[in-house]
């Protein structure tokens, strides 16, 4: 009887091998379903190794499907072979076609799950993890053809997975459209670069731009106009064509987390906060005269959000001259400067002087006054007539407040100082800043100042001054009173030069 259970179990495990042996897997792993039918590859094990056969989901006109395998721990059948449902594999493969919209993936798994919109090289969806039943959506933009990839692992216990994909719910208004009589519109958008529009929103009032939105809470739905959106890693922009009379403005902008604001459509930033952050504020003063295109965006990455706008008018700006330099070409002097974009000019006088202290009005140049910069703002003039001698320039800068400012004084030396000549210029002073020439080369020149009692007010060590060089040397004007002193040049304890200057 022995002999005869042991003969019999040997048959039956022969016949499962010769069974085994017929088995031939069908399909070729590589090709895409088509006609909304998934074509399915199986494996028995959960890295895609040998392959049992494949599997069709889905029907034509839908896609979407949800499979168990026939429960846990049996054989489920393929075109080809079986495979036990446990520690297994499949990879399915769809060409779909979408009309232009916006679409919603939902995929379900116990255990791992990825799904792919452009044949496997990323993952829209990655829970490639053990876990029990659970599902993820993502919401895509799409409009042609793509290549869809779901895999799906099984470790042990029970096995399911399921997919759908449906039109998903989006907005319908023209976003290029602006708001107008200070109520802004904004258009929101789930992901943070304006991904998939979902709706407009509209904030401040008839009689004021001015708002401050957080959006309902953090993680939560916020209604718009179409679809609502989680109030993660959305964002906003908002669009505002507004009339402002000429003036200057002060613009306050506040968010968590990035947030921008343009006067041109979006050109160029006036302020620019594209990063996360907890909740700040930036200011922009600007001149403006006229219509604009106001863009302000916004997005949240995660946790708090909130966005803030405050307009204030009539905020009075000054002249900020960050450069004024003056350069010799041929026949010619060619001076440059450049101002702050929160710098407020009406016009600039180039006045030019042959002493230093006498200077006339040679060229008006208007300012951009009334116009709004986000860069410095940058004015060039050639005096194609200048002095054949040594020269001095300034500028006379009115901004459009009428209130009047100089530039400190530009030196321009005609001919070369004569051998063993030492210049001081110019004769008054406005600035801390006096010019020395020196024809010869000076190893150790020290500056000194007294005032016409002959008391020492200032001295300062200035050190090499090559022949024919011309250096600008701080006079501690700025430490002194107006009046008349005498400014010294030494070279080491040996006097060079005594002048007369007047500080004003």
């Amino acid at each position: 009887m022995k002999k005869l259970i042991i003969y019999t179990s040997f048959l039956f495990s022969f016949c499962q091998y010769l069974h085994s042996q017929s088995c031939t897997p069908q399909g070729n792993e590589v090709s895409y379903g088509s006609n909304d039918t998934w074509r399915g590859y199986v494996y028995d094990n959960q890295n895609f190794t040998n392959y049992k056969g494949y599997v069709n989901e889905g029907t034509a006109g839908n896609p979407n499907f949800d499979q168990s395998f026939g429960g846990d721990n049996v054989n489920y059948s393929t075109n080809g072979c079986t495979v036990q449902t446990e520690t297994f594999s499949a990879r399915y493969k769809l060409s779909k076609t979408f009309s232009n919209a916006s679409y919603d993936f939902t995929v379900g798994g116990d255990d791992g799950f990825r799904l792919s919109l452009d044949g496997g090289a990323t993952w829209v969806i990655n829970r490639w993890n053990d876990q029990g039943y659970t599902t993820t959506t993502y919401t895509a933009a799409l409009n042609g053809t793509y290549n869809l990839v779901l895999e799906y692992y099984e470790n042990g216990g029970g096995n399911r997975l399921s997919f759908s994909v449906v039109t998903g719910c989006a907005g319908a208004e023209n976003t290029a459209v602006y708001g107008n009589s200070n109520i802004w519109k904004g258009y929101v958008y789930d992901g943070i670069n304006f991904d998939i529009y979902k709706g407009m929103i509209q904030q401040g009032s008839s009689g004021n731009i001015n708002f401050d939105q957080n959006f309902g809470g953090s993680n939560v739905q916020y209604a718009t106009s179409g679809c609502s959106v989680q109030t993660e890693t959305f964002s906003v922009r908002y669009r505002l064509t507004k009339s402002f009379v000429n003036g200057s403005y002060l613009f306050i902008v506040g968010g968590d987390d990035g947030f921008r604001l343009s006067f041109d459509g979006g050109s160029t930033w006036a302020i620019n906060r594209w990063y996360d952050q907890s909740y700040n504020t930036t200011s922009a003063s600007v001149n403006l005269n006229g219509t604009y295109n106001i863009v302000l965006e916004f997005y949240e990455s995660g946790g708090d959000n909130r966005l803030s706008l405050t307009m204030q008018a009539g905020i009075a700006l000054n002249i900020n001259l960050l450069s004024f330099t003056g350069r010799k070409e041929t026949n010619a002097v060619v001076l440059d400067w450049n101002i702050s974009p929160d710098s407020d000019p009406f016009n600039f006088d180039v006045e030019r002087s042959a002493d230093g202290n006498l200077f006339n009005s040679i060229q008006t140049i208007p300012g951009t006054s009334g116009t709004f910069a986000a860069t410095n703002r940058e004015y060039t003039f050639t005096d194609a007539s200048p002095l054949t001698g040594r020269s001095f320039y300034r500028l006379k800068m009115t901004d459009l407040q009428g209130k009047i400012s100089y530039s400190y004084i530009v030196a321009i030396q005609g001919a070369h100082a004569k051998p063993g000549e030492l210049t001081l210029f110019p004769a008054i002073i406005t600035s801390n800043i006096v010019y020395c020439k020196s024809g010869m080369k000076i190893n150790k020149a020290i500056i000194r100042v007294t005032d016409m009692y002959g008391r020492l007010v200032h001295q300062q060590l200035i050190g090499k001054i090559e022949r024919g060089q011309t250096v600008g040397i701080p006079a501690g004007a700025n430490m002194l009173t107006k009046g008349l002193y005498l400014f010294t040049i030494l070279d080491n304890d040996k006097q060079l030069i005594t002048q007369r200057v007047i500080l004003q």
